[in-house]
């Protein structure tokens, strides 16, 4: 069985408060996107392996028993039966980037394995198995548009389409580790709420519609706040860094030739594509 793991991209994001826990109070906005990774499953040929992963590229940051989709496998293993599996896990959406690729990967592995084997578990039983892999990983059940607060892991709805739109995602060759972003932060309180923020148009909000990560990692790594600046002038009605990193995207009203993008970002990640 296959699917296909999509990224998505946060509007905004306030960094409100530190928690007792040691976790932070934000606000923020995820947006699903069409950039997508491809998770194969079927059974294993070798019966006395449990699992088997592969991949092109696969992550380096990590052996595989802590790949997400692994762990998600593994948090199924616990209460169901579930054969010896082969993992073809092929990455389209970067790593470090701030675009939720491995979130993704382990909510809809989760989501295959409940199809494949039946095991019968509704949403809301497989986001409360999610929540302890990582807190944006239930957004990927749901897979629209939503208004995230608490640590990322509460939902509301958000009234907001951007279809139609093209979206370009810039990743440079930095990793933002999530440790470091929020270390460089200040909480504190914003005053106008995300979702009264977006229903003005989308070209006025380069100035209302902030990422509290930006300025600490722009003054970090200057060339992350070039690739916004550059994404502005191109024509983006809208710009910014898609949680702690490091890729930036920008929303056009038009496609730009592949040729301008790879000009203007060499060395890079690029992507482009029409949001549904």
């Amino acid at each position: 069985m296959i699917t296909h793991p999509n990224a998505k991209i946060n509007l905004g994001l306030h960094i409100l408060r530190k928690r007792p826990d040691g976790y932070h109070d934000i606000r923020t906005i995820f947006y699903p996107i069409p950039l997508s990774d491809t998770l194969q499953v079927r059974p294993a040929a070798d019966t006395n392996t449990p699992y088997t992963l592969t991949g092109n590229p696969l992550p380096t940051d990590c052996p595989p028993h802590e790949n997400l989709v692994v762990r998600a496998l593994l948090n199924l293993k616990q209460d169901h039966t579930i054969p010896p599996l082969h993992i073809t896990l092929d990455k389209a959406i970067p790593s470090g980037a701030g675009l939720g690729g491995g979130s993704s990967d382990a909510a809809h592995m989760m989501k295959i394995l409940n199809k494949q084997f039946q095991l019968n578990l509704s949403d809301a039983q497989i986001i409360q198995r999610l929540t302890t892999l990582g807190a944006d990983c239930p957004f990927f059940i749901h897979n629209k548009c939503l208004l995230a607060t608490g640590i990322g892991n509460i939902f509301s709805p958000c009234n907001l389409t951007l279809t139609g739109m093209n979206l370009v995602i810039i990743k440079p060759n930095i990793s933002i580790p999530t440790p470091l972003a929020y270390s460089l932060v200040t909480p504190s309180p914003h005053p106008t709420p995300l979702q009264e923020i977006i229903k003005n148009p989308i070209n006025t909000w380069k100035d209302l519609l902030t990422n509290d990560f930006e300025r600490g990692i722009f003054k970090l790594h200057p060339q992350i706040a070039h690739i916004k600046t550059k994404l502005y002038d191109l024509g983006a009605h809208y710009a910014a860094m898609s949680g702690s990193g490091s890729a930036i995207f920008g929303l056009f009203t038009g496609t730009i030739d592949n040729h301008t993008l790879s000009t203007h970002f060499p060395h890079t990640f690029r992507w482009q594509g029409i949001l549904d």
